[in-house]
C-alpha cells in the first residue's frame, strides 16, 4: 500500500487541493529548514496573506529537523522514530471546517482506508477540551481518551498569534514488545506511538497573553509517513520499514557484517543521514562552513564518523545514493535528474573528511603519550569539535588502552558550546519582512505587470507603504517607501534577475522593485509629494537594456555548459544585473582554460547567429515534455512561461530577454572560481560592460607596451626576462668577485686584519676570523651608499674592541662602541676611509707592541 498516495487521494476526495511539497529551504526567514507540514502555509494561518480560493489543502511535505530551534540530530539512530529528514502528511483547513470534520476524517482514514485495528488506537486531548472529547466518543470509548496539559496538547506558533488545543492519535505497539517504566499513554516509551497530531487553531494570543476566539478557526494536522509505513509493515522501528531497510542492507554489504537492532545505531545513523544529504544536495544546498550548508556538512560527516566506527576507511556514502533514489525517486523525480552530481559531491566531501579523521587520530596518539590514567576532556572535546570525532569513538579507542576519559570536563565544554550556538542562532540570516500585504491583496489583488512589452506605462497609485511596509495615504518629498501601481512596467527581482529601477515622472526615483506575496512593489525616493490615487508615468531605466543582455547570455551559457561539461550540470544560483552575470553550477572540479575558451567561443557563436527569441505560455506538463530546463525551488503554476532561442536554449523563465541573440553584442568570461564543494562559478560581461572590459584591457595593454618599450608586448616581456637573467648572472659574478681574501698580519703573535669588506655580513665575518685565529684583532669597513659600517673584534689579545672603535669612528664622522671582544660603529664620511684604515692599523700596532 502506498500510504503517501492513499492519504493525498483520500483528502482530495474531501475537496482538498493537493499541494506539492515545498522545498526544504522555506520562505520563512526565521527558519533554517521546513520542519513541519504547515510551514508553507504559515502566512495564511497568521493572516499575512488572504486565504486561497480553496480553503482546504493537503500535502506530503519533506521536512528536516537538524539545526536551529528544532533539532533531532543527536537522537537519530538511538531511537526507533527520530529522523533528520522525514515526510509529514497533512490536511489543512483555512477557516473552513473545524474539529468535527477533522476528527471524522482522521478516524475514517485510519480505520477504513489504511485499516488500522480500532483496538490499537488511543487518543489524547487538551485537559480543557470538552468538545473534542465528545466528538471523539462517536468513534472510541471514553476510557481510551486521555486528557493532558499544555506541555503535551496545546500548540502555538509563537509567543503571540494563532494557537489552540490539539489532539493526538496514538498506536499501541503492544505490551509484549514494550514494558518499560515510560511505556504508558503519555509516557516517553515506544509502546504508544504518536502517529497523528490534530491542531485546533481557535485562539489568538496577544502580547499580554490574553487569548480570544478566532472568528474563523482553522485546522493543521501532521502525520509522520515513516511511522505509519512501519506500522502497516508490522515492524517496531521506522528503520525496519521498506523506507530504510534497503539502505541498511547496502551498509551491511559494505561492512561485511549483519545489522542487529540492539547494536546497530551506526547503521541507522548512516541510513537516515544519506537520505538527508541526497535531498539537500538535490535541492541545491551545497557543503559549506555556514548556514544550511554547514548543517549538511555536519550531517554527512556524522554519518562518515559512524562508518569509521564500523571499520570503513574510504568514501562509502556516495555508494548509497542510488538506493535512496530508487526508494524515493518515484515521488520526487528531481532525485533521478540530480543523482550523478549528488554522488560526486558526496564522494568529494567524504574524501576530505577521511583526511581529517587521520589528523584527529594523530592528535589522539600525541595526547596518549601524556596520559597516565585519565584522558584529557579538553582534547576529547577538540577531537569532537574540530575533527568531528564522536565521543563513543574516542571512548572506544581509550578502551583499547585501558584508559578513562575526563567526561566531566568534556560535558562542561559541550554545554558551553551548546549555549553559544543557541545564543548565536538567529534563523536563516535572511530579512524577515512583515507588513500590510494582506490588506493590499484583499483590497486590490495582484497588480498587472506589462514590462515584457513596455518600458514606460502610466498607472494609478493604488497604495503606498512606508519603509516599514505599513500603509500610508501619502509619502512626503524626501521620504522613502514602496508604491503599488495598478499597472507597472517595472520588473520585480526574481529568478536571479535584479529588480528594475527608473522613475515615476515628476514624483519619485524608483530605486528597486521586489515582489511580496505576489504584489509587484517598487521602492521609491520621493521628489514631489505622492498620494494614493495619483496617476503617474513610470519609466524603466535604460539599464534594463543591459540587464536583459546578461540574462539571455546566462541562458545560452547554461545550455552550453550542459553540452560541454556534461548532463550533470545544473544551476545552483545566478545573479543578473546591468554590469555582469554570475552563474553557479554543479561541477566537481575547476573548469580548465581550454574548456572556458570553448564555452566563451560557443556562446559568442550563438550571439553571431542572430537567433530570435521565442516566448510561449504553456501547460507545465507540456513544458516539461518540450525539454525546457526548470529550476528547482522556483514556484510554477499550472501554466509556465518558456523562453527559447531556437534549439540553443529552452528554459522555464519569467524574466525579460533580448528579442534576438545579436542584441547581446558579445560575451566575455572574466572569472571562474569555486563556491563550495562541487559548485563552480562563472562570471561574465556582455554588451556595454563587455565593451568597457575591452577598453580597460586595451588601456592595460598600452601601459604594458610603454613599460616593456615594445609594441609587441610578448616580445618585450621576453626581452625583459632575458635581461633579468643576464643581470642575475652579472650579480652572481659580482658577488663572487667580492669574496676577497683578507690580508692578515702578525704582531707579537696576534693576527691583525684591517680591511674593507665590500659585501656580506661583517659581524659574521669577524666571527669567522675569530674561529680561524687563536689570537686576533680585526677591524672591517663596509660602504653602504653614502654611509660606512665598522665592526671590530678581539680574541685573546691585549686590546679592547670598544676602545679601538671609539678611536677610529670619529675619523669617519661617526661613533660607536661595544664590549672588549666586539664593537660596532657607523660613519658618514666615506672619503676618509683610507685615513681610517691607516689610523686603525697604527693604533692596534702601538697597543700590541
Amino acid at each position: 500500500m502506498d500510504i503517501r498516495e492513499e492519504f493525498l487521494k483520500y483528502f482530495e476526495s474531501k475537496q482538498h487541493k493537493r499541494v506539492a511539497s515545498a522545498p526544504l529551504v522555506p520562505e520563512d526567514a526565521t527558519l533554517l529548514f521546513n520542519n513541519a507540514g504547515m510551514v508553507p502555509f504559515k502566512s495564511i494561518f497568521t493572516g499575512e496573506i488572504p486565504r486561497p480560493a480553496n480553503h482546504r489543502a493537503t500535502s506530503c511535505q519533506t521536512c528536516l529537523r537538524a539545526g536551529g530551534k528544532h533539532n533531532d540530530l543527536e537522537n537519530v539512530g538511538h531511537t526507533a522514530r527520530h529522523h533528520t529528514f522525514f515526510e509529514m502528511l497533512g490536511n489543512f483547513s483555512f477557516g473552513d471546517y473545524f474539529k468535527e470534520e477533522a476528527i471524522a476524517y482522521a478516524w475514517e482514514f485510519l480505520t477504513e482506508v489504511i485499516e488500522l485495528p480500532v483496538d490499537k488506537l488511543w487518543v489524547t486531548i487538551h485537559d480543557s477540551d470538552d468538545e473534542a472529547e465528545i466528538l471523539w466518543q462517536k468513534y472510541i470509548s471514553k476510557d481510551r481518551i486521555l486528557r493532558l496539559g499544555d506541555a503535551d496538547n496545546f500548540w502555538q506558533m509563537g509567543d503571540t498569534g494563532p494557537c489552540g488545543p490539539c489532539s493526538e492519535v496514538f498506536y499501541d505497539q503492544g505490551a509484549e514488545h514494550f514494558s518499560g517504566e515510560e511505556d504508558y499513554l503519555g509516557g516517553e516509551g515506544d509502546r504508544f506511538l504518536e502517529i497523528w497530531n490534530l491542531v485546533f487553531m481557535q485562539y489568538e494570543r496577544s502580547a499580554s497573553g490574553k487569548m480570544t476566539e478566532l472568528p474563523k478557526p482553522s485546522i493543521d494536522t501532521g502525520m509522520g509517513l515513516e511511522r505509519v509505513v512501519a506500522i502497516k509493515e508490522g515492524v517496531l522501528s521506522n528503520y525496519g520499514s521498506s523506507l530504510f531497510m534497503p539502505i541498511i542492507i547496502d551498509v551491511e554489504k559494505l561492512i561485511g557484517k549483519k545489522y542487529k537492532y540492539e547494536s546497530g545505531a551506526s547503521y541507522r545513523v548512516i541510513a537516515d543521514h544519506i537520505r538527508t544529504a541526497v535531498f539537500l544536495l538535490a535541492q541545491g544546498i551545497n557543503f559549506s562552513n555556514e548556514g544550511r550548508g554547514y548543517v549538511l556538512r555536519r550531517i554527512l560527516r556524522r554519518a562518515v564518523r559512524h562508518g569509521y566506527l564500523l571499520g570503513l576507511r574510504e568514501p562509502f556514502m556516495f555508494k548509497l545514493v542510488d538506493r535512496v533514489v530508487e526508494i524515493m525517486g518515484g515521488e520526487y523525480d528531481y532525485l533521478n535528474v540530480k543523482s550523478q552530481i549528488v554522488k560526486e559531491q558526496i564522494e568529494l566531501e567524504e574524501a576530505r573528511f577521511f583526511k581529517t579523521i587521520e589528523s584527529g587520530i594523530a592528535l589522539f596518539e600525541d595526547e596518549l603519550k601524556n596520559t597516565k590514567e585519565v584522558f584529557s576532556g579538553e582534547v576529547a572535546f577538540k577531537l569532537y569539535d574540530t575533527f568531528g570525532f564522536p565521543l563513543d569513538l574516542t571512548e572506544d579507542m581509550l578502551k583499547g588502552e585501558n584508559l578513562k576519559l575526563d567526561s566531566v570536563k568534556f560535558e562542561e565544554l559541550m554545554l558551553e558550546q551548546r549555549t553559544r550556538a543557541k545564543a548565536a542562532w538567529k534563523g536563516s540570516g535572511d530579512e524577515a519582512v512583515h507588513g500590510d500585504f494582506k490588506e493590499l491583496l484583499e483590497k486590490f489583488g495582484e497588480n498587472t505587470f506589462v514590462g515584457y512589452d513596455f518600458t514606460a506605462h502610466s498607472g494609478e497609485v493604488l497604495a503606498l507603504l512606508d519603509e516599514n511596509y505599513k500603509y500610508v495615504d501619502s509619502l512626503a518629498c524626501g521620504s522613502k517607501g514602496w508604491v503599488l501601481l495598478d499597472i507597472t512596467p517595472f520588473y520585480a527581482e526574481s529568478g536571479g534577475q535584479c529588480g528594475d529601477i527608473g522613475e515615476l515622472e515628476g514624483f519619485a526615483k524608483v530605486l528597486d522593485t521586489k515582489k511580496f506575496f505576489g504584489l509587484n512593489l517598487s521602492q521609491i525616493e520621493v521628489t514631489k509629494e505622492l498620494a494614493c490615487g495619483n496617476i503617474v508615468d513610470g519609466h524603466v531605466d535604460i539599464s534594463r537594456n543591459e540587464i536583459v543582455k546578461h540574462h539571455s547570455a546566462t541562458h545560452l551559457l547554461h545550455a552550453i555548459l550542459f553540452d560541454i561539461l556534461g548532463d550533470h550540470i545544473s544551476q545552483a544560483g545566478s545573479l543578473v544585473d546591468a554590469h555582469r552575470l554570475r552563474f553557479d553550477f554543479s561541477h566537481p572540479k575547476a573548469v580548465t582554460h581550454a574548456e572556458l575558451a570553448e564555452i566563451e567561443t560557443r556562446v559568442n557563436n550563438e550571439i553571431l547567429k542572430a537567433i530570435p527569441a521565442k516566448t510561449e505560455v504553456m501547460g507545465i506538463e507540456d513544458a516539461k515534455k518540450s525539454g525546457a530546463k526548470a529550476q528547482f525551488g522556483e514556484k510554477y503554476g499550472d501554466e509556465v512561461r518558456v523562453v527559447s532561442f531556437d534549439d540553443a536554449s529552452v528554459e522555464f523563465c519569467g524574466g525579460i530577454h533580448v528579442q534576438n541573440t545579436a542584441n547581446i553584442g558579445s560575451f566575455i568570461i572574466t572569472k571562474e572560481s569555486g563556491v563550495s564543494a562541487g559548485v563552480r562559478r562563472i562570471e561574465a560581461v556582455c554588451g556595454q560592460a563587455a565593451y568597457k572590459h575591452f577598453c580597460n584591457e586595451r588601456i592595460l595593454i598600452k601601459k604594458v607596451e610603454h613599460e616593456v618599450k615594445n609594441l609587441d608586448v610578448m616580445a618585450g616581456i621576453s626581452r625583459m626576462k632575458a635581461n633579468i637573467s643576464e643581470l642575475k648572472e652579472e650579480l652572481k659574478e659580482a658577488q663572487n668577485s667580492a669574496k676577497v681574501e683578507l690580508t692578515s698580519n702578525e704582531i707579537n703573535g696576534v693576527g691583525v686584519v684591517v680591511e674593507e669588506y665590500p659585501t656580506g655580513d661583517i659581524k659574521e665575518k669577524i666571527d669567522e676570523l675569530k674561529n680561524q685565529n687563536e689570537k686576533l684583532c680585526a677591524m672591517l669597513f663596509q660602504v653602504k651608499g653614502d654611509k660606512i659600517l665598522i665592526a671590530c673584534g678581539v680574541k685573546d689579545a691585549n686590546a679592547k674592541a670598544g676602545d679601538w672603535i671609539k678611536k677610529i669612528a670619529p675619523i669617519l664622522g661617526g661613533g660607536g662602541g661595544g664590549r672588549p671582544d666586539f664593537a660596532q660603529a657607523g660613519g658618514k664620511d666615506v672619503s676618509k676611509l683610507p685615513q681610517a684604515k691607516e689610523e686603525a692599523l697604527k693604533y692596534i700596532t702601538e697597543i700590541l707592541s
